[in-house]
């Protein structure tokens, strides 16, 4: 890599004289400016970020926080970030990846040190403590729109999207189709198999809008629901799947938002000779690839990770360019029947 000292040596100037081109912090002579950018230019030297940062440029890096939390399938996580970055190379950014559980201490030291031009923040909560900062770009009495807010969107849906903007599958109506679809085929008593019981402790956006567009539907169409978040795993579903039965027997239909789940529930249901979709049907809340490897293919409404990703970066650029503004995207849940859902059994 070429140095700083190497373009002042081949400029013929000072170390010092380089570093006051690339801030501008002192003026310097029309010719010595020009004589180090041509230095710049045929060495091909890059400026660090800090270098960049000093100059008022920007650093060509988006911050992407992404929390690997236990209670989370790190699979669908992982597969968002690098439709980001991929995106993001394509418009010349790379990102800077915040793995953390650090809330907004993480914003305030990125917005603090212009190592990124802007954030994308992942595993949004529905009171965020890290929305005011972003708001107002972690500046005490910044407001949004002055130029002092950092550039940022969400994936994922906040209680109040007022100056963010966000991307995010609509999990209202996620929830909401697969009601319509197991009450379509005459299923009343529906269970829901939830995330790990942090998840709702957090008011994680996605998992409370399902269960909110859950509900709401079911309520239309007179179905019953119960929900039981569940940690994932043999032994938490069984004791799980033992509640559910011995509190709604006539339980045909389950939902599951919970991938770790999808498995240990279709081996618990041979094991207690229900068949599926004969005696129960199964519809989950999950990436493709677990429904189609599952030991019964799942009938299922996908995870859009890739599509998310994407429009979260190219929202951003567009705002890095000025060409955006504050707006919340949802986007279209789809739901895929396979084998795991049929018409409820007929009651005996």
């Amino acid at each position: 890599m070429v140095t700083l000292a190497e373009v002042a040596q081949h400029a013929g100037v000072s170390a010092s004289t380089v570093s006051y081109v690339l801030s501008g912090k002192r003026s310097i002579s029309a010719t010595t400016r020009r004589r180090v950018e041509q230095s710049i230019r045929e060495l091909g030297y890059h400026p660090n970020a800090g270098a960049r940062a000093l100059a008022g440029k920007r650093s060509n890096i988006i911050a992407l926080m992404v929390p690997l939390r236990t209670d989370m399938y790190v699979p669908v996580m992982m597969e968002i970030a690098i439709a980001v970055a991929t995106t993001a190379r394509t418009h010349g950014y790379d990102v800077l990846l915040l793995t953390g559980e650090e809330g907004p201490d993480a914003v305030r030291r990125v917005t603090g040190s212009g190592l990124a031009d802007a954030m994308i923040l992942m595993d949004v909560e529905l009171e965020d403590e890290r929305l005011p900062l972003l708001r107002g770009g972690g500046t005490p009495g910044a407001k949004p729109g002055t130029g002092d807010d950092q550039p940022s969107v969400l994936i994922g849906l906040p209680a109040d999207t007022t100056g963010l903007t966000c991307v995010d599958l609509d999990w209202s109506a996620t929830g909401a189709l697969c009601v319509e679809h197991l009450a379509g085929l005459g299923h009343r008593d529906i269970a829901v198999i939830g995330e790990a019981p942090a998840v709702y402790e957090r008011h994680t956006g996605f998992a409370e809008r399902t269960l909110d567009g859950l509900r709401a539907r079911a309520r239309e169409t007179g179905v019953r629901v119960l929900h039981r978040p569940c940690e994932g795993g043999y032994d938490a579903l069984a004791l799980t799947l033992a509640r559910i039965f011995d509190e709604r027997p006539g339980t045909t239909g389950f939902v599951v938002q919970n991938e770790s789940a999808v498995e240990p529930l279709l081996a618990l249901l041979r094991q207690q000779g229900r068949a599926v979709p004969e005696d129960v049907s199964v519809v989950a809340i999950c990436p493709d690839q677990v429904a189609v490897q599952a030991s019964v293919r799942l009938t299922s409404v996908a995870i859009p990770a890739q599509e998310m990703g994407r429009q979260a970066v190219e929202h951003l650029v567009a705002k890095l360019d000025g060409r955006g503004g504050d707006e919340v995207v949802l986007l279209t849940p789809e739901l895929t029947v396979r084998a795991s859902s049929g018409p409820a059994p007929a009651a005996p």
